[in-house]
């Protein structure tokens, strides 16, 4: 009955249409409503016509994604003057009587209504046909259709922006994993460096200096091993946004104890000026990672360093039961409000920073992940007198 064409182009407009849900009812509707036995959405270019979605109880005999040609319907002239094209009887219609579309199709009856996107942009049209007259060129069916043309414009606009939202999602998604690749890269090619500034700091201490010497040496110790610690941070970070996560290894070479200590008598190296009180109770072997405890301690203890009270000491306790672990860091200070508390263990975020504690804000981000590698947690209690960290799981 009708000149087409199959078109694999524009699918997905297609698609988007057939996603809709109201489509097929908007169909049903049109059709009841107005009598006549074809209804479209298709979509219309200066050089295409293509059926998106149908409701055909004539035998019509076009598909979605089927194509008429375009200067055969009268939907170029609904595009070409962006307005609405309605016929209800072509034999007594003045305008429409011969024109060759009807004549081609064999058709009584017609409408035809623009749908244009939110930005203006011309879509298709919502259109209807049947060899027989039907009323639909007055304001009631009018309207109707440009109801439906308005909520499918909706509709289609929303897709167009989710598309383009994940677009930049997965952008968003590969940008994030070159930089986190890079930081890894970075982090590892840095260790080697550091580590022989490090070793050149030791073995300056071994020979002879004067005062001014011996300071210069204790810098470039101090500031290795704040360098050493950002290192670690930076590629456990860069592991747990890779997907490895945080691995641990239960073959420990020196005791808990021990190994707590070691990071208490560094951190007083590198602050001499910082009192460290520490209560360790280890009385039952811990089972756990003793380097990512100590670096976890470390993160603690520095942050207590960092956001503390100056003027009063730093306490720190530990105990062990045959069931669980606990470890606390304690200092004077201000209290942590409610809303920094929340962001508290998250990469990159460390509410206000004052002057002299700028830093990545990874140290708290690295602890939680290893107390989470654990099966424990940090738990934070923060008054106007003092704040506590407590890490603690069971074993």
């Amino acid at each position: 009955m009708c000149n087409i064409t199959k078109s694999q182009d524009y699918q997905t407009d297609i698609e988007q249409i057939n996603q809709i849900p109201a489509v097929t009812k908007i169909l049903e509707v049109i059709c009841n409503t107005t009598g006549m036995g074809f209804a479209a959405v298709a979509r219309v270019t200066k050089d295409r016509w293509i059926a998106c979605a149908i409701n055909d109880k004539i035998n019509f005999g076009l598909g979605v994604g089927g194509e008429l040609k375009v200067k055969t319907t009268l939907c170029q002239q609904v595009m070409d003057e962006q307005k609405e094209v309605a016929i209800d009887h072509v034999t007594e219609d003045p305008i429409y009587s011969d024109h060759h579309t009807p004549k081609m199709y064999g058709l009584q009856s017609y409408i035809s209504i623009p749908i244009f996107l939110t930005n203006g942009d011309f879509f298709g049209t919502l259109c209807a046909i049947d060899p027989k007259p039907a009323l639909v060129n007055n304001e009631k069916i009018i309207s109707m259709f440009k109801l439906f043309a308005e909520l499918i414009a909706l509709h289609l606009e929303t897709f167009e922006n989710l598309r383009e939202t994940q677009t930049k999602l997965v952008e968003e998604k590969t940008n994030a994993e070159i930089r986190e690749q890079f930081i890894a890269i970075l982090g590892h090619d840095l260790r080697n460096p550091v580590g022989a500034i490090f070793s050149a700091a030791q073995l300056m201490f071994r020979n002879s200096l004067d005062e001014k010497n011996l300071k210069l040496a204790k810098i470039i110790q101090d500031s290795t091993l704040r360098v050493r610690g950002l290192i670690d941070n930076m590629l456990d970070f860069a592991r747990g946004r890779l997907g490895s996560g945080i691995v641990l290894n239960y073959d420990n070479d020196k005791d808990l104890e021990e190994t707590l200590h070691q990071i208490i008598i560094e951190l007083r190296t590198v602050y001499p000026d910082r009192e460290i009180l520490a209560d360790l109770n280890l009385n039952h072997q811990t089972k756990g990672d003793y380097k990512r405890i100590a670096q976890l301690f470390s993160n603690l203890l520095g942050n207590a360093i960092s956001h503390g009270s100056k003027d009063s000491p730093i306490i720190v306790t530990a105990k062990s039961e045959s069931d669980f672990f606990e470890l606390c860091v304690i200092n004077k200070g201000n209290k942590i409000s409610t809303e920094t508390e929340k962001h508290l263990f998250k990469p990159f975020s460390r509410g206000k920073v004052h002057l002299g504690q700028e830093g990545l804000g990874l140290g708290l981000y690295i602890a939680s992940e290893i107390a989470n590698a654990h099966k424990g947690q940090i738990l934070v209690n923060s008054t106007d007198e003092e704040t506590c960290f407590t890490f603690k799981y069971n074993q």
